[in-house]
């Protein structure tokens, strides 16, 4: 028996155009611009607000001064978010002064594009694998239990939707197929929510959206790729059990399946052991660096060949290998690439020169997290500090703070303070400028990972958890925890004003919308432990658990 998912979304919009008869004549285009103007405002931007942000943002005002001026309207934004997440979550979840909410909308609208709006390829994995890898990652393996019969049992969320997003969101089917007829498998709940929802939209032309794209099959895009299942809301734990998404492997569906908005590429094995860490470079993650227990840093041109070429490995003249330990983390600034390893050193290399080495710096510890901000590099120990060096200077060590009772796992920056997190439980906040602690605060469970982005920071701890804090002329304060569907330490996030993404040591990725809740759009689950992750221009890059890195990026 094969089982699928079908995604019918209920949407309240109205369509962007109909098709007409047959061409018409139509006036000049100068005429058709100031018929446009001389439309009352209110009308306008009510049009406005049917167009992707990318072209309110980028193409609007190259048309004319008072088509610029639509897309400066904030409250017309903020209803966009809302119906973008819907209306009974909270977004943004820290301080909304001076948040930047067309660039939110354009991070969401592109997020879901690509992570929610196509149809995904995933993995080819044997049933039994992949059932065995599920129960395990949620401790619930038996030896000896078979299930009768043979068929897989599987749970679906939909409940918890409703509950956090309201009516107007879509919901999940689990779908059968079996002698080659396709039944749907609905409670009653789901049966009647589903009845309720159809009634109200019967202008919603289901087969036309099936064709869209909107129903999730499943195909082989090689064996490296990673196993990708999407969901479309992440259902928190307190909620309803109902409301946990299970990652099931499906059969390859027998009809073909439009191409995905993304594709994914596997690095060309290089490095002879596990990556710890991985970073893309240059703004347009053109290049990536990768640090890995092998001792070595290693750049990759991602736009040479299809799967990326190898440019250099790092190293001074003489030495065998980049670092004498692990490398096992990356930082970068401009021109500047800072790896830190368990060999107690920091060491610079010059992008700009092909990668050739600008310096060594000895920490007397193990790094385990580094930030660079302008020409300040900051690096956390297993010893208990976090160091300020000047990377231009012959000393570069500025400052050695002691601001916790264990290992520094995890720092974030701006040019004025420094947040940290240790394996002491504690988080805290340090003023550069006044070169003093401004506040520590006690969590029930150490932060392993941290974003800092606007007035918002966001953190993964060792359960699984993730935290929320605003962070306001020095003040910290947590706003929430949220479960969103790790059960194992957080190796890697990052937020932004419209994308948040989130990595464990439960072997997934999860890509969520920044909001309180989260919505989790997508999950992808690796066969090994993913060590860390990087995000840029819409490209990510993950580390997994053995000596790969695989790239997510949007098909050309």
């Amino acid at each position: 028996m094969t089982h699928f998912f079908l995604h019918i979304p209920f949407s309240l919009s109205p369509p962007l155009s109909s098709p007409s008869a047959g061409p018409s004549p139509s006036p000049s285009a100068s005429a058709e611009s100031s018929d446009l103007l001389l439309l009352p405002w209110e009308i306008l931007t009510h049009i406005a607000s049917y167009l992707p942000a990318h072209c309110l943002i980028n193409v609007l005002p190259k048309v004319c001064r008072t088509l610029s001026t639509v897309g400066e309207d904030t409250t017309a934004w903020q209803l966009r978010a809302q119906r973008l997440i819907g209306s009974r979550v909270r977004f943004p979840v820290g301080p909304r002064d001076d948040f930047d909410w067309p660039t939110s909308c354009l991070e969401m609208e592109q997020l879901i594009t690509f992570w929610a709006g196509e149809v995904q390829h995933v993995t080819k994995q044997s049933e039994e694998e992949m059932d065995r890898v599920r129960l395990e990652e949620r401790g619930q393996v038996a030896e000896g239990h078979e299930n009768e019969g043979g068929d897989e049992v599987v749970r679906v969320g939909v409940a918890a939707q409703e509950v956090a997003y309201g009516a107007d969101e879509g919901m999940e089917v689990v779908m059968e197929v079996e002698n080659g007829e396709i039944q749907a498998v609905l409670d009653e709940d789901q049966m009647e929510q589903l009845r309720e929802g159809l009634e109200g939209r019967l202008e919603v032309d289901a087969a036309a959206l099936i064709e869209d794209g909107r129903m999730e099959l499943n195909a082989d895009v090689g064996p490296d790729a990673a196993h990708l299942v999407q969901n479309d809301f992440a259902y928190p734990r307190y909620l309803d059990d109902r409301g946990r998404m299970e990652m099931v492997h499906h059969q390859p569906s027998r009809s073909p399946s439009p191409p995905p908005a993304l594709e994914c590429i596997t690095l060309p094995s290089s490095h002879i052991a596990l990556v710890n860490s991985v970073l893309l470079l240059g703004g347009k993650g053109a290049v990536c660096a990768t640090g890995s227990r092998d001792y070595d840093v290693k750049l990759w041109d991602l736009e040479e060949g299809s799967n990326g070429t190898l440019l250099h490995t790092l190293g001074r003249k003489g030495d065998f290998t980049s670092h004498q330990g692990w490398v096992w983390c990356l930082a970068s600034e401009g021109p500047l690439l800072a790896s830190g390893s368990f060999d107690s050193t920091v060491r610079l290399w010059d992008l700009q020169a092909g990668g050739t080495n600008r310096g060594l710096i000895r920490t007397g510890s193990a790094v385990l997290c580094l930030s660079c901000q302008n020409d300040v590099l900051l690096a956390g120990t297993f010893n208990k500090r976090i160091n300020m060096y000047d990377t231009r200077a012959a000393e570069p060590l500025i400052k050695s703070v002691h601001l916790h009772g264990n290992a520094v796992m995890c720092l974030a920056a701006d040019d004025t303070y420094i947040i940290s997190g240790s394996e002491d439980c504690t988080v805290a906040v340090y003023d550069c400028r006044a070169m003093k602690a401004l506040k520590k605060i006690k969590l029930s469970s150490y932060l392993s990972s941290m974003s800092y982005s606007g007035y918002e920071v966001w953190a993964g701890d060792k359960k699984g958890m993730m935290h929320s804090f605003s962070m306001q002329t020095g003040t910290l304060k947590l706003l929430s925890r949220f479960d969103v569907g790790h059960t194992a330490l957080v190796t890697g996030i990052h937020k932004s004003a419209g994308s948040l993404y989130t990595c464990s040591t439960d072997k997934t990725v999860k890509i969520h919308i920044p909001s309180g809740p989260p919505r989790t759009l997508c999950t992808l689950c690796h066969a090994g432990v993913v060590h860390g992750l990087s995000v840029e221009a819409g490209i990510v890059a993950v580390s997994t658990g053995d000596d790969t890195v695989n790239i997510w990026r949007p098909r050309k």
